[in-house]
């Protein structure tokens, strides 16, 4: 198991200092919790606070590196309630977990949109535009899951006021676009550039041999920002190659049942079982890998700074590219055995069996020397 530093109170009482930041101080100001998260078993029950400000109940979950990149938070609008209207100069995605509601957003020049969603929808707030939610039932809570960049704007400016009060419309963002809400979008290869997914369950994907599995991939620009997302998903009896990453990669379960192993190169693998709604979030270069062990299949949503995906001169993740040529994502041919075995006797406590020999036939077909792999 990986250690955790802990040194002496000597030694750390010289950081003391340096431990609040302007992000961090916001948020106690705000009345509610930081839970330092790498993975929450239920987004659904997790508990949240009052956050009077808001009008709702939030918690944030934020990762080992979250000073420094993206948060996460979840909040709860009443039943028949909404939350107040907000502005901010930090980009904002979200997944819809439970409920039916709508968004309406509007400029300065008075432009304004209003949208419905439901549970399962994911969309992006543009930057600085007025926004404001409201949940469509007057007896269930509504409650959603976003990513942020506010830890990097708060912290680069330390000023609220001009975080959350500055009057200007980034035009090329948002201007009111009739159909900026619509659903419709640009396909790219596996880029998407959209601002609204009504149902991001049932989403078409594009195949993705790369990742192992025989699993589907797609990629999203929302809302003309630079913060990305993807979606991917793994048929029955399979598992994706294990990778690494930059951090703040926050993994959301929307359907299917399974398990991720997560660790730090050199250390034993740590195991979190996942459901529809439990959130894994890998920490900085951790490896990394998901399992179905459940009867369809496993699909989730990654909500992510660009900072996660380190890439090669052309453009790639190196997630994506074999550790053979110097990548970060590891062959099934080079995996310990032992991960082959955990994943068999998962399956066979269900009563199940592996459909993984044609992912590692065409992955031998294809597979580059191993005289470049890393060790």
């Amino acid at each position: 198991m990986a250690r955790d530093a802990v040194v002496s109170d000597a030694l750390a009482g010289k950081f003391a200092a340096e431990k609040e930041t302007p992000y961090t101080r916001w948020v106690r100001a705000e009345g509610l919790d930081i839970i330092s998260s790498l993975y929450v078993p239920d987004l659904h029950t997790v508990e949240l606070k009052a956050w009077p400000r808001r009008g709702g109940r939030g918690v944030f979950l934020n990762h080992d590196a979250s000073r420094t990149s993206n948060d996460c938070y979840v909040c709860e609008i009443p039943p028949g309630g909404d939350l107040a209207p907000q502005r901010q100069l930090y980009e904002e995605m979200i997944y819809v977990l439970d409920g039916r509601g709508s968004t309406s957003v509007w400029n300065d020049a008075g432009r304004r949109i209003t949208f419905e969603w439901k549970t399962g929808a994911m969309f992006a707030v543009p930057l600085n535009a007025w926004h404001q939610h409201f949940n469509g039932s007057g007896v269930e809570p509504a409650r959603y899951v976003a990513v942020t960049n506010a830890p990097v704007v708060i912290n680069a400016f330390g000023d609220l006021d001009f975080v959350f009060h500055t009057a200007y419309d980034f035009t090329d963002r948002f201007n009111g676009e009739p159909s900026y809400f619509s659903g419709t979008g640009e396909q790219r290869g596996l880029l998407l550039d959209t601002n609204f997914v009504a149902d991001a369950i049932n989403l078409p994907l594009v195949a993705a041999a790369e990742r192992g599995a025989g699993g589907g991939h797609i990629r999203f620009s929302m809302a003309r920002g630079h913060m990305n997302s993807h979606i991917s998903q793994f048929p029955v009896g399979t598992y994706k190659k294990a990778h690494a990453h930059g951090p703040g990669a926050h993994v959301i379960i929307m359907s299917g049942e399974g398990y991720s192993l997560m660790w730090p190169e050199g250390e034993e693998p740590r195991r979190y079982e996942w459901k529809e709604g439990s959130l894994i979030v890998p920490p900085n270069l951790w490896f990394h890998q998901h399992f179905n062990t459940g009867t369809t299949a496993a699909r989730y949503l990654a909500f992510k700074a660009e900072g996660v995906s380190i890439r090669n001169a052309q453009g790639v993740p190196k997630a994506w590219i074999s550790r053979r040529v110097g990548g970060d994502q590891i062959d099934y041919a080079d995996e310990s055995p032992r991960i082959r075995q955990w994943f068999r006797d998962a399956l066979a406590a269900r009563g199940l069996e592996p459909r993984m020999e044609k992912a590692y036939d065409a992955e031998l077909a294809e597979l580059p020397p191993a005289r470049l792999q890393r060790t």
